[in-house]
Parts: structure tokens; sequence; C-alpha cells
């Protein structure tokens, strides 16, 4: 049938605004057909037309001027009306037409034959006509040619408007349809408040793990049986529609005043499990998000996508429902502008720096080591902490160009300095991501080949330990790494529980120990004996220890007294600029000789 939401009026209301709306691809089959009927029938005149209570619309016409006219003046609203064929051979003779302006003025009809185009579910919509200047006699056989011809309009535009708009594996709506029903009821003047719930209920990496062992069958028979399930356990009201909007997504399309909130929804769903197929069923892990909205007042992809925003923000904050916020969608929209931003200030070389924090041997005093780290002046927020826009880029693909970024400019600052008294090995943060590119080491290789240097200049510092130790390839990129001569040190050891397992799987030469196992060691005895604790048993192990976060000068004494071999923090220098670090490091190792 045609798009609706519910039966009688509305359906009717929509129906006939969908047919009346501007569609020139519809609309050029309608001129194919009212040609046809022209053809067929031996009558110069065709058009097909849509009648609401108010207007005739044309919607497609041979040999044939008029666009519209009122329902009042139109001769369709007889076969409209009547339900049934209306042939006039000759209007001048037939008493309700002998007076009528479109007889009597342009278009000057004097011969009509018009059939209702009629729905599946009854509709009558409109009707097929064909019409002459000039009378006409018009036989059973053409009356029946062009009751055919309306017919196959009639099922042309159904197929039209129902083709793509259902789900081919639950066989609910789906998201076109969706879409399509907001646009409806908007063009209808639907001024009723009403809710978007959207209903995420399976693990869908944990159906497709299912379906490399067990074939795509069982997880659309999850599907199907999940389809199946939603209406049975929420029972939706007459005009509350289900969607399936993605795969293993359902959406509610329903008014303000229903029960169907996402917390209800959640909680109905709550600890329920489908059917995989062979006696076989997958627990339910639901997850909601809804919009509240006014029909009109935002564009239907507007409405959806407020939806998802809250769906996402349910499942990234791990809670059943959550309604759409206008603070946390303008939080991730910011979010997404910054990552634009950030593309354009990687591509285009602009606003990024490397600030380097010195590493000092704690023996000597002296600095013995740089670490890059990345800095952002912002066009228009300003000076940006990695803080602000690295966790963003980490779910991006611009984390990788980062990394390259830094490893150019570190690579340039090694060159520049080569064979300069100042020139000091510079350590740069890698991710997972990184280590799992193929051709990784090869490439940071063959950049330190040609820019003539030994590797041994180039420090590695691993994040993402743990996503490292879960990826076989981040793995053997690491070990690609350390075979080609790179030191590896791993970062913020001591944070976790885990991190003692990470030393027999990890290929490292470096222990970095957190700041929050040093912090106190100056006033706490707890920390101190922790703190002497590991470095002895890393020091037994044949690490190399930098301790990072060192503010005071008890500390640094501290670290020293129990073996640990460097540090780094604000006692001895925050990150610099590449001048003020050339600067520092001149008078700090000039004050050591």
């Amino acid at each position: 049938m045609l798009m609706s939401l519910s039966d009688g009026d509305d359906c009717r209301t929509r129906t006939l605004h969908a047919l009346r709306s501007n569609d020139e691809s519809r609309d050029d089959v309608l001129r194919q057909f009212v040609r046809l009927a022209s053809q067929a029938l031996g009558i110069p005149g065709s058009f097909i037309s849509v009648l609401d209570d108010e207007m005739q619309h044309v919607k497609a016409a041979q040999n044939f001027t008029l666009t519209q006219s009122s329902r009042q003046d139109s001769l369709c609203r007889h076969a409209v009306d009547s339900d049934s064929t209306v042939v006039v051979p000759d209007t001048l003779l037939d008493t309700r037409f002998a007076e009528h302006p479109l007889i009597v003025g342009a278009p000057f009809i004097r011969f009509y034959a018009g059939v209702p185009l009629k729905s599946s579910t009854g509709l009558i919509l409109g009707t097929l006509c064909v019409t002459d200047t000039a009378p006409h006699p018009f036989n059973a056989d053409q009356v029946a040619m062009l009751k055919m011809l309306a017919a196959l309009v009639m099922s042309f535009l159904e197929a039209w408007y129902s083709a793509g708009f259902a789900d081919p594996v639950t066989g609910l709506p789906n998201r076109q349809r969706l879409i399509r029903d907001l646009q409806f009821l908007a063009a209808s003047g639907d001024t009723t408040p009403r809710r978007l719930v959207l209903i995420d209920c399976i693990d869908m990496p944990r159906a497709y793990e299912l379906a490399r062992s067990m074939g795509m069958g069982p997880v659309e028979s999850l599907l199907k049986d999940v389809a199946t399930l939603l209406p049975l356990r929420l029972r939706p009201a007459p005009g509350e529609m289900l969607y399936t909007v993605a795969t293993g997504r359902f959406a509610l399309l329903t008014r303000q005043e229903s029960r169907l909130t996402a917390s209800w929804v959640a909680n109905k769903l709550a600890g329920i499990s489908a059917d995989l197929g062979d006696g076989l069923s997958v627990a339910l892990m639901t997850h909601t998000g809804e919009a509240s909205f006014n029909t009109g007042e935002m564009p239907a992809q507007e409405i959806l996508r407020r939806a998802v925003s809250a769906l996402h923000e349910a499942i990234t904050r791990d809670v059943a429902s959550m309604p759409f916020s206008e603070a946390t969608d303008t939080r991730h929209t910011q979010d997404f502008t910054l990552m634009h931003d950030l593309a354009i200030a990687i591509r285009q070389d602009k606003g990024l720096w490397l600030a380097y924090q010195p590493k000092i041997c704690l023996h000597s005093g002296k600095p013995i080591g740089l670490e890059a780290l990345i800095r952002w002046q912002h066009p228009q927020r300003g000076e940006l902490s990695p803080a602000q826009f690295l966790p963003l880029a980490v779910q991006t693909e611009l984390l990788s160009e980062l990394t390259t970024w830094v490893t150019e400019h570190a690579i340039a600052r090694l060159s520049r300095l080569r064979n300069s008294y100042i020139q000091l090995p510079i350590t740069i943060n890698v991710s997972s991501s990184d280590f799992s590119r193929d051709g990784f080491a090869d490439e940071l290789e063959e950049q330190m080949i040609r820019a003539k240097l030994p590797v041994s200049l180039l420090g590695i510092e691993c994040l993402e330990t743990e996503r490292i130790l879960e990826s076989a390839t981040a793995m053997r990129g690491l070990e690609m790494l350390k075979l080609r001569g790179f030191g590896i040190s791993l970062d913020d050891f001591g944070t976790g529980y885990s991190n003692i397992s990470y030393l027999r799987r990890i290929p490292l030469d470096v222990i970095k120990l957190d700041r929050s196992l040093i912090s106190e060691i100056s006033s706490d005895t707890a920390s101190r004996v922790i703190a002497r604790s590991i470095i002895a048993m890393l020091k037994d192990l044949d690490y190399m220890v930098l301790a990072e976060g060192v503010e005071n000068a008890e500390t640094d004494t501290a670290l020293t007294e129990f073996g640990c071999d460097q540090a780094q923090g604000f006692f001895y220098s925050r990150p610099l600029p590449e001048a003020a670090l050339d600067e520092w490091l001149g008078w700090r190792l000039r004050s050591k000789c």
C-alpha cells in the first residue's frame, strides 16, 4: 500500500500529500502512462489527477494544459465521489456539465472519460482520464482498456512507494520508510508532539562472530526472532510504528504521551533472550535512546540523528537508556569539528608543534634524552592540551597521521643537530594502531637511514599497552622495531593491576614509572617501600628505570637512593619548544661540564 502510519483519515491525508508532491522520476513514468492511454484509446488528451478535499492536481498530462482546479470545478470528482467510471460522450448534452466553466471556456472539454485510481486498501486518490475538444463515442472495449490502464497506474504507484521500504530479513519497515513517514507527517501539517525511540538489543560483533562458525542463517534467525519479540513485549498501540533502521537496531515512532519511552522500553526488554535456531538462544543487552520532537520543526534526518546521538550516549556510558541532550550533542558536534580542524592542521602543517621534555640521568644530573610531546595552537580556541584532542584522535585514523607528523618533525630536529653537543635521543609515543600498520618498522628505519641517523637516536614509547597485547599484529610490529634497533619504553608502569605481566611479553628496554607511584615517596613511608621494591625488581630484571612526574628535590634524592636510572618532571624542566629547549640544553650541559 501507499505509505501510511495508520488507518483512516491520517492515511488518506499523507497519501494524498505524497502524490501531490513533486517527484520528477515518478511523474516521468506517469507521463508515459498518459501518453500510452491516448495512443491506445485514440483520444488526443489524457491526464492523471489527484483530488483532495479542496483541489484537483494534474500530475501528468498529454495534450491537456490544465494543471489544477478547484475540486468543485473538477469533472473528475464525479468519478471519485461515485467510485465508478464516468463517460460523457458530449459534455454539452449532459446537464451536469453543459454550463461548466471548463466546458464553455478553456480547455473547452467536449468529451470526457475517467476511471478512479483506487488503492489496494480502498483509498480513492484521483483518476486516469481521456479528453477531447470534440465529442466521441466510447465503447465497452475502450472502457475496459481505460480501467486496465488505471489499474496499472495504481500498481505502479503502490510499488513506487513500497519498493525499498522494507527490511529484507525482518520484514519490518526500514530506515528509508521511517524517513519518508516523518516527511509525510511534516508535509501533512501534523503538529502532534511525538517521540522516536531507538533500540539496540543485539551485540552485532558477537553475532557476526557466531556467523563465522555457524553461517548467516542463525544470525538472520536471531534478527527475525527479535523483530517478532519486540511487538509482543512492547505491544505498540495502533499508529505506533516499529522499524528496522539498521542491522540489529530498531526504532519506535510514537506520540509524546505514549508509555513507550526509552526507559520503559529498556526495562521491558531487560533480561530477555532471542532464538538462534536449533535450540540455541542469546541474551539481549538492551540500550535505548529517544528524541522528542514536533513534526515540521526539524528535518526527518535531524530527528533520526538526535535519536542516534542519544542511543550512542547510552551505549558509551553503558546505561540502559538516554534521552537526547542538547548539551551532550553540542559537545559531540564540537568534538567532530575539532577533529576536522585537526585533520587540516596535520595536512597543512599549521598550528601543530612539538614540545620536548628532558630526561635526566639521576647519577650525573645531565640531560640524556627528550620526550617529544604534541601541542596544538588552534586558530580559534588557542593553545590546546593533548588531553583535549588526543582521546578523540584515538577514535579516528588521525592518530596514525599524528604519529607520522611527530616522527617527521622529531627526525628533522635530529637531522638539524647532527654532530651538535646538544644532540640528544628523542622518544615518540606510538599507539597500538601504529604498531599494527603494515611496514611501520620498515618505514621508520628507512626514514632514519635517509636522514643518515642511527636508529638508536629515536626511541619508541608504547601507549595502549593492553591493546597491544591483545593484537598479534601489534606485537609483531613491536618486535620488528626491536629487531631494527629502536629502543622500546613502557609508559605509565604502575597503573592498573596487570603491568607486571607485560614484562614477560613485550620486548622492553626502559620502564617508565607512573607519577602515581612516586608522587608521595618524600612524605609517605608506604609509598617509599613500594617504590623502592618496584625499582629493585626492575633493576634485577635488567631494565632501565625512568620515573616521570618528579616535582621536588626530595623525590629526586629518594629515587637516586633507590637506584632509579632516569627521571623527568617539572623539577628539572617543563616541556619546552625547540628554541627554548636548545637554550636550556646549552646552559644545562655547560653547567654540568
